[in-house]
């Protein structure tokens, strides 16, 4: 082998060792950890790549387009001296790309304002700004119970065969910068939405494509696919690729951007595989012990800093193996994010779309952005109430199961009442159904109003006496 001096680097002819969609380079000389690298194999076709790792003697090399047709001898790398950079400009929303950004639409290379890092840029922690104003995605269960707020990263926890996919299209078409009920919305040109896939079969890509273009929302909205039969490895790139378009709308153009990754898990996965075949010690279910490091890297792009006006709010995808939410992928993301809205199996089985479960769902920033000023001052009262009596019905339909409904207390029963309704007509809505914030509202004052008022220990009285609705019984004392 030898070196080759060039102009921004150098290059190494032949590699020690090809293993999957990793090459083992030997006397690399000086490089860098995450250094970009260009492989040319013997025909003259250039590939590109990151170093993994650096060692006295040898350097780890992952191909993210594979090492099919690459020889041992007659492989070149090129080492470029620095990390993995991609073009970023406002001209990429309405576009689709690749995981290196590359388009995938049949369009022209958009022109590059800037270049940007993948990995992105530290934020100083003394530099962010506390999460306020939420963000209006017209699903009831998130807007009222679990509210999205600006600067976030909420992810969506569901399982194989849910409907996480047809959730996130809803999201995309509806989600629109929080105003207070009543007032006009703001500017929807100051709102972007940046959409990465990861894994995804090519019915899934292009149910996303065409849900977008059918809502009017694809002009709005950059997407980053990588196909399930696109090689692993470049899965690593596709959410950073992502967020660095993000963080240039987000604080150079002074835009709100809502990024949504799906589906984490495939991420994952490709992490597991090149850690195998690294012959990295393996921990919790094969997953290297890192996980969580890696995809804090990820997660905590998102945010808000004090020299910008715009922000990231994140809302990543997976689907939980066998619906475990004990599983590493769920459980160190739990962890890392603020919260998590739980897609549920049961609910599902019933027909309810969206199946959000509400009781084991959370967003631990939503007490900082409803409310007075944001969405409506009984907001917090009304939504805890709500979640008090559902909490409630599942003791009551444990015990009417045991007893049988008919010899529940006539309490008990305007609960069951109350479930029922819940979930038809407060969890349940249609796809295309876009509710604001002060109809969710609503609807929860109407089903809390199903409950005699002594059982409304949530809300103030004045709120009752605006809100409470009294229903009118006929002379025979029926609804």
């Amino acid at each position: 082998m030898s070196d080759i001096a060039i102009q921004g680097g150098h290059e190494v002819i032949g590699v020690n060792r090809i293993e999957g969609p990793i090459i083992v380079v030997e006397n690399a000389g000086t490089v860098g950890y995450d250094e970009v690298v260009e492989i040319i194999d013997s025909q003259g076709q250039t590939r590109v790549g990151r170093v993994l790792e650096v060692g006295d003697e040898m350097v780890v090399v992952e191909v993210f387009a594979g090492t099919t047709g690459l020889s041992i001898d007659g492989t070149r790398v090129r080492f470029l001296g620095g990390p993995f950079h991609i073009a970023v400009s406002e001209e990429m929303l309405g576009r689709v790309f690749d995981s290196l950004g590359n388009p995938l639409d049949n369009g022209p290379e958009p022109l590059a304002d800037h270049y940007a890092d993948i990995n992105g840029m530290p934020i100083n922690p003394t530099a962010r700004v506390y999460p306020r104003d939420y963000i209006q995605t017209g699903i009831s269960t998130i807007d009222g119970m679990n509210t999205l707020v600006r600067g976030q990263k909420l992810p969506l926890f569901s399982g194989a065969g849910l409907p996480h996919d047809q959730i996130a299209t809803q999201i995309v078409r509806q989600a629109t910068l929080g105003t207070p009920a009543g007032e006009s919305s703001r500017r929807s040109e100051e709102f972007a939405i940046v959409f990465a896939a990861m894994g995804v079969s090519h019915d899934v890509a292009a149910h996303f494509r065409e849900a977008f273009i059918e809502g009017g929302a694809l002009t709005r909205v950059a997407m980053f696919m990588n196909l399930a039969d696109d090689p692993p490895v470049e899965r690593l790139v596709t959410p950073r690729s992502a967020l660095s378009l993000a963080e240039y709308l987000a604080f150079e153009r002074q835009m709100h951007v809502l990024v949504i990754l799906t589906d984490m898990t495939n991420y994952c996965e490709a992490l597991r595989q090149i850690s195998n075949i690294r012959g990295e010690v393996p921990s919790r279910k094969g997953y290297p012990g890192y996980l969580y490091s890696d995809l804090s890297s990820i997660y905590e792009r998102a945010g808000r800093i004090k020299s910008s006006h715009g922000s990231i709010t994140q809302i990543p995808i997976l689907t939980m193996p066998n619906d475990d939410i004990t599983h590493p992928v769920p459980d160190l993301t739990g962890y890392i994010t603020e919260g998590q809205i739980v897609v549920d199996r049961n609910l599902n089985h019933q027909g309810i779309y969206p199946p959000i479960a509400v009781l084991p769902s959370l967003s631990r920033l939503m007490k900082d952005g409803i409310g007075e000023g944001h969405t409506r001052d009984d907001h917090s009262h009304i939504s805890s109430q709500v979640y008090a009596a559902y909490a409630h019905v599942q003791d009551v339909r444990a015990l009417s199961s045991v007893i049988g409904e008919e010899e529940l207390y006539s309490v008990d029963k305007q609960y069951l009442k109350f479930g029922r309704s819940f979930e038809q007509k407060f969890v349940n809505q249609a796809a295309t159904e876009n509710r604001s914030i002060e109809q969710t509202l609503e609807l929860g004052w109407d089903l809390v109003s199903m409950l005699p008022q002594e059982e409304l220990t949530r809300v103030s009285l004045d709120e009752i006496k605006q809100h409470y609705r009294v229903e009118e019984k006929d002379e025979h004392g029926q609804e």
